[in-house]
C-alpha cells in the first residue's frame, strides 16, 4: 500500500510525520506522495481540509484518515498516544471506508468565459466586500426568493457542525445525501422578506444564486478564499464524487457531535 502524510507543522505533528514514514516504511508499505492509497493528516480539521484539497483530484483512489495534535477534531480521530495501534492497523488490517457527500460548486463568469468548478468537504460561502449581498435564489429552475444581507452558507452534512452550525443551521447525518443553505444576518423588514431559515435540499435538488447587481465576490471553499468579478450565476448541488475515510473501529457521528459540542464524557450511540 501507498500512503502520504500531510502536517500541519507544529514541532508535535513534524515529530509524528517522521514516525509514520519511519515506522510504516519498516513495514514495507510505500511512501508516495503522489499517487497514494491512504493520506494520514497530522493536526486538527483544517489540516485534513488541506489534505482532501491537495489530492481532490483523486478522490476515488485516496483515503484520508486524520491523527489530531490539538484540541479535538471532528476529522481527526485519532490521538498522538495512539501511534503504535494506529501503525500496526494501518499495516496489518484492511481498512473499511467510510463515505461522506460533497458539495459541488460551478461559478459561471457574465462574459460567457470558462466555468469555475470545485468541489468542498465543509461549506461554501459567498460574501461581499461591496455592502449587502443580493441574490436571486432559485431552487430546480425555479425562483424561490430574492436574498439580502451579508452573505450565505452553504454546507455538506460533515460540515454542518462548522460555519453553519455557528449561523444556526441544523446538523445533518453525513449518510443523508444533502446539503444546506444557511443565512448571514439576512435583511427582513416590511420590504424586504427571506424565509429566514436554514433551507435542506436533497441532491437531486439545484440551487442557483443570480447577483442583482454587479459585485466582486468573495467566496470561500473549505479554507480557501478567492475574488470573483463579473459573476453570471454560482451553482450548488450535491456531487457524484465523495470523499473517502479509512476506518479502523467505530466512531459514530453522533458520537463526535456529542464529544465535540456536549461534554467530555464518553457517550455510546
Amino acid at each position: 500500500m501507498k500512503f502520504a502524510v500531510q502536517s500541519r507543522g507544529d514541532q508535535t505533528s513534524k515529530e509524528l510525520e517522521s514516525k509514520f514514514k519511519s515506522y510504516l516504511s519498516e513495514f514495507n508499505l510505500e511512501y508516495n506522495e503522489e499517487e497514494p492509497d491512504l493520506v494520514i493528516s497530522i493536526g486538527g480539521d483544517g489540516t485534513l481540509l488541506e489534505a482532501f484539497h491537495s489530492y481532490v483530484h483523486r478522490l476515488d483512489k485516496t483515503a484520508f484518515i486524520g491523527v489530531h495534535t490539538g484540541h479535538l477534531g471532528f476529522y481527526a480521530d485519532w490521538v498522538p498516544e495512539e501511534l503504535e495501534k494506529l501503525i500496526i492497523e494501518i499495516a496489518r488490517t484492511p481498512f473499511q471506508v467510510v463515505e461522506y457527500p460533497l458539495l459541488e460548486l460551478t461559478i459561471r463568469p457574465a462574459d460567457y468565459d470558462e466555468e469555475h468548478c470545485y468541489l468542498a468537504l465543509n461549506e461554501v460561502s459567498v460574501k461581499t466586500a461591496e455592502g449587502s449581498v443580493v441574490l436571486d435564489v432559485e431552487i430546480k429552475g425555479e425562483h424561490f426568493e430574492t436574498f439580502r444581507g451579508d452573505g450565505l452558507c452553504i454546507s455538506t452534512p460533515s460540515g454542518s457542525t462548522a460555519y453553519n452550525k455557528a449561523l444556526g443551521g441544523a446538523i445533518i447525518h453525513p449518510s443523508l445525501e444533502a446539503f444546506q443553505i444557511t443565512e448571514m444576518a439576512s435583511i427582513n423588514n416590511r420590504v424586504f422578506r427571506t424565509v429566514g431559515s436554514p433551507l435542506i435540499l436533497p441532491k437531486h435538488h439545484t440551487a442557483v444564486m443570480k447577483p442583482k447587481s454587479e459585485r466582486n465576490f468573495l467566496i470561500t471553499i473549505d479554507h480557501l478564499t478567492m475574488t470573483f468579478n463579473h459573476v453570471h450565476s454560482i451553482q450548488c448541488r450535491v456531487s457524484k464524487e465523495k470523499v473517502r475515510f479509512a476506518r479502523f473501529r467505530p466512531f459514530p457521528f453522533w458520537s463526535r457531535v456529542h464529544d465535540s459540542f456536549i461534554s467530555d464524557e464518553s457517550t455510546e450511540f
